[in-house]
């Protein structure tokens, strides 16, 4: 079991809890998003990550960037802090 101290949560089999890396604030050109137009982060920093299933160890481990669906997860707050907790298989790549 992978465990983070920023997080005193430990979640169960296959799921992982994610900080989501913050939104852009510009574009590439440098106009600045505004609040109501800025698309959902897709990346973030695993915190803490399960054993895994019984036959199917854990792929990823806390520190790892990794990339998500856009409606990947469950948001869920903790310590006043944003984050995701989803199933392993929802991740799509390490960084």
């Amino acid at each position: 079991m992978a465990k983070n101290n920023s997080v005193n949560i430990t979640p169960l089999h296959d799921r992982v809890i994610v900080r989501s890396a913050p939104a852009e604030e510009k574009t590439a050109g440098g106009i600045i998003i505004p609040d109501t137009a800025k698309e959902k982060p897709q990346r973030g920093t695993v915190v803490a990550a399960g054993p895994g299933k019984k036959d199917e160890p854990m792929t990823v481990k806390a520190g790892d960037t990794v990339l998500y669906g856009k409606y990947a997860g469950t948001e869920i707050s903790l310590e006043g802090n944003d984050y995701l907790i989803m199933r392993e298989s929802d991740i799509l790549a390490v960084i």
